[in-house]
């Protein structure tokens, strides 16, 4: 599974993050592999990582629920090169610790940062998103995938905007 998403990943590097036949792609394969994580998570693993018992609940009928204030980020314009970050907001409104396993960007331009340790019940985090402008025109659409120990497993978050090529500010 994990070398399915890295070849998910490398694709997507390897041409480019603003093509919109590619984005529809991504969301076809993040669908596609949505439906094996849940596959799999009917079936019982044996996990050598110490925090199992919060990734695969004893009890189906209880997750954490990861509760964002907002989902999606509306920057604005800014000009091509420049660099611009958001935090997204988030509470554990479940029943058990939360733990964001990974975070990931369409495409190279978009780095997230998570927290790498579990939330409690009624804790709040924040996913960081850098968005780097270089080499990006006109309207932007960029989108992180949270996987967590929730069910589903992926969250989306999107942010979009106008970048101002350098040709149109100079």
């Amino acid at each position: 599974m994990k070398e399915f998403l890295i070849l998910i990943i490398l694709v997507m590097i390897a041409f480019g993050c603003s093509d919109k036949r590619l984005e529809n792609n991504i969301k076809s394969l993040e669908k596609r592999v949505a439906v094996l994580e849940r596959k799999l998570n009917n079936v019982p693993q044996k996990r050598k990582n110490p925090n199992s018992t919060l990734l695969n609940q004893q009890n189906n009928d209880k997750y954490p629920v990861l509760t964002f204030t907002k989902t999606t980020w509306e920057f604005g314009t800014i000009n091509e090169g420049d660099v611009i970050d958001h935090v997204f907001e988030f509470e554990n409104t479940g029943d058990f610790p939360l733990v964001v396993q990974k975070a990931t960007a369409t495409c190279g331009c978009t780095v997230p940062e998570w927290p790498k340790k579990p939330i409690k019940v009624g804790e709040k985090g924040v996913i960081k998103v850098k968005f780097n402008s270089h080499n990006k025109k006109n309207k932007q659409t960029k989108y992180v995938t949270i996987l967590a120990n929730t069910q589903p497993s992926q969250t989306r978050l999107k942010i979009t905007g106008m970048v101002t090529p350098k040709e149109n500010f100079n």
